[in-house]
């Protein structure tokens, strides 16, 4: 197998993870009732 001839400085490391970042979630309100939910997931609803 291939083996590193150096070893990763931690900076280097961290710059290639920077791209991954936290996204708020997109809230929807519903149409009926008129309550906050996550797009495209089913929500409870008066405990139904």
């Amino acid at each position: 197998m291939a083996h590193p001839k150096r070893k990763t400085s931690k900076t280097r490391r961290d710059k290639r993870r920077t791209h991954y970042k936290a996204v708020a979630p997109t809230i929807a309100t519903c149409p009926v009732t008129g309550e906050a939910h996550l797009l495209h997931r089913a929500y409870w609803h008066e405990g139904k």
